[in-house]
């Protein structure tokens, strides 16, 4: 468990111009769920928010709700627009029930593939899993130096913590290298110079035997 925590202030007016006008206050809309918590409309500060934030969505912290016991709670869903927080949920979790969320996936090094005309593209950047709060991580590592190109990265390819196991599909593709459209378009060039090099060579061979 973290010792990161943020307070939240219960709200009862949930119309679109009070939650407009609670933006602009600099506070954001959020919501309270789980399986042994009613859901409760709460407000959190943007900035305190943004800083909890910064740990990692699947990172679990403590919320002081007014009137309430302090809740252990993660960052379930969010929305955003333009970089501002609008809207966020928070799960109220049990330190010994399994979860399942979406960690961050946080790549490592720089392909191979890319260092001879390839691009890496990231196909998805979090990642299901299943946890007990205690080891779910801030994000998961992949290192994707082997990477040339051609080659995919899928889930059931990456390493997991110990404890932490795959909600994914194992088929799911996370990561590719392929051939820059440059290099791609040099390729088709050389192709095109190499085949019309044999027509040629074949058509003075024509020539010569007649």
């Amino acid at each position: 468990m973290t010792s990161h925590s943020l307070t939240a202030e219960r709200r009862t007016d949930t119309k679109h111009s009070s939650l407009r006008s609670l933006r602009q206050s600099g506070r954001i809309p959020a919501v309270v769920y789980g399986t042994q918590t009613e859901s409760m409309p709460v407000s959190v500060d943007a900035k305190e928010l943004a800083k909890v934030a910064r740990t990692g969505r699947s990172e679990v912290f403590k919320l002081k709700v007014e009137g309430s016991s302090d809740l252990d709670v993660i960052i379930k869903d969010y929305q955003r627009k333009a970089g501002e927080w609008m809207h966020v949920d928070f799960m109220h979790i049990s330190a010994n029930k399994p979860i399942k969320v979406r960690v961050p996936i946080d790549f490592q090094g720089t392909a191979a593939g890319t260092k001879v005309g390839g691009v890496l593209q990231h196909q998805e950047t979090e990642l299901e899993v299943e946890a007990l709060p205690a080891n779910l991580p801030s994000a998961i590592t992949v290192d994707v130096s082997h990477m040339e190109i051609g080659d995919k990265l899928i889930a059931g390819d990456i390493q997991l913590p110990s404890g932490v196991t795959l909600v994914a599909s194992p088929e799911e593709l996370v990561a590719s290298v392929t051939a820059s459209r440059m290099a791609t378009e040099a390729q088709a060039a050389d192709e095109s110079v190499a085949a019309e090099g044999e027509e040629a060579a074949e058509t003075a061979t024509e020539d010569n035997n007649e």
